[in-house]
């Protein structure tokens, strides 16, 4: 990995969270729900829009993620999103989220 690649993967935060509440998001061009994060003392809440409708709202309830929190809020539709929530896509499009280790915390610094 050449010095700037390094560079700009060590300049983002990343950050474990845990999913406080799922809403609906009808006015997004994909399917998509509207997510809040809990990422603890220090960061507090962000909201978030991720298209992760194959999972349902009841089972994201209490889940902890990763997302990166450092990237500037970006309007989506009429919320303003404050963090990535990070998955792996696969070749059906279907979005997988990644998830910390159990005994990860909320705040948790990825690294």
């Amino acid at each position: 990995m050449g010095q700037d690649n390094l560079k700009n993967f060590t300049s983002l935060d990343i950050r474990v969270g845990e999913i406080l509440d799922v809403l609906d998001f009808p006015e997004a061009k994909n399917p998509s729900y509207i997510i809040k994060i809990n990422f603890g003392k220090e960061i507090g809440i962000k909201k978030t829009s991720a298209q992760v409708t194959n999972y349902t709202k009841e089972s994201l309830l209490g889940r902890k993620c990763i997302a990166i929190i450092n990237l500037g809020d970006r309007q989506i539709g009429p919320i303003m999103s404050q963090c990535l929530v990070l998955g792996s896509i696969s070749k059906d499009r279907t979005v997988e989220l990644l998830s910390p280790e159990i005994n990860a915390s909320v705040g948790d610094k990825i690294a």
